[in-house]
């Protein structure tokens, strides 16, 4: 696929390409989100494969040698899309990178991120912390569980020395059960990133980082991390202001500006 670039970087629309591109999806995912986003932002035709509802599309997926989405596939070949620039790569798309926060911002932004989405948790019954919501993979108390475990999972792989896994990032979230406290699971979370970030500080984040989707810098690693805990944090509001409710100390513009988000908090294709 060659796509057309104009001299600002945007890409031109294109017709889809044979074999077609296609983009294998769950609801929920913040990944999947960001790339069906990027790829409509730059009149990129992909045909979607939502993985949780098409039948045969995961034994598909798994047939392409992937175990988690997003990914991006034409033909036999594929390209997980949890990095923006590896989608560009993959598509050769002649479009710049946006600079990324300094760690030292991301720090902060984690704090805020984690502190906010404990607050969250707080302003909801055990009712709806515990019932399904819209298309979600997993309850309100679950997706709480997952902003805490991503960052969590970030920390156990700079720890461990170890690669960074999809496994690890989701360890324990499908197994909350109703009632759970996860409120002190972020707390304990949030106080061993501070004591990670006191010891190593705002250093070696040229290192390379292996990953489940490649190997990555440091800070890319860093910034998907705060990022990825960011989004699931703003589905948390989400779920909030579906009961009527106004969100008590939201995450704004100013705490999310500079993140590579995706525009919508969620994502309400089937």
């Amino acid at each position: 696929m060659q796509p057309r670039v104009s001299p600002a970087g945007a890409v031109a629309p294109a017709a889809m390409p044979s074999p077609p591109l296609r983009v294998f999806w769950a609801p929920g995912c913040s990944s999947c989100l960001r790339t069906k986003e990027f790829l409509a932002r730059h009149g990129i035709p992909f045909e979607s494969v939502n993985v949780a509802a098409q039948p045969g599309a995961m034994e598909e997926l798994q047939r392409l040698g992937a175990r988690s989405v997003p990914v991006l596939a034409i033909g036999s070949r594929y390209v997980y899309c949890q990095s923006l620039t590896d989608i560009k790569t993959f598509l050769e798309l002649d479009i710049a990178d946006d600079e990324r926060l300094p760690p030292a911002e991301l720090a902060r932004r984690v704090n805020v991120v984690i502190r906010k989405a404990l607050g969250f948790v707080e302003q909801m019954p055990d009712d709806v912390l515990d019932g399904p919501f819209r298309n979600s993979w997993a309850p309100p108390r679950g997706l709480a569980h997952h902003v805490f475990r991503v960052v969590e999972a970030f920390l156990e792989a700079l720890e461990e020395r170890c690669e960074l896994t999809y496994e690890m990032t989701m360890r324990g979230t499908h197994e909350v059960m109703p009632g759970q406290n996860v409120s002190a699971y972020g707390e304990a979370v949030l106080q061993r990133f501070n004591r990670w970030w006191a010891a190593h500080g705002d250093t070696g984040f040229e290192a390379i980082q292996p990953t489940y989707w490649g190997a990555q810098s440091l800070h890319e690693v860093f910034e998907r991390t705060t990022w990825h805990a960011a989004q699931h944090a703003r589905q948390l509001m989400v779920v909030i202001d579906a009961q009527g409710d106004m969100v008590n100390d939201p995450l704004t513009p100013d705490d999310l500006a500079g993140l590579p988000l995706p525009e919508k908090a969620w994502d309400d294709d089937k």
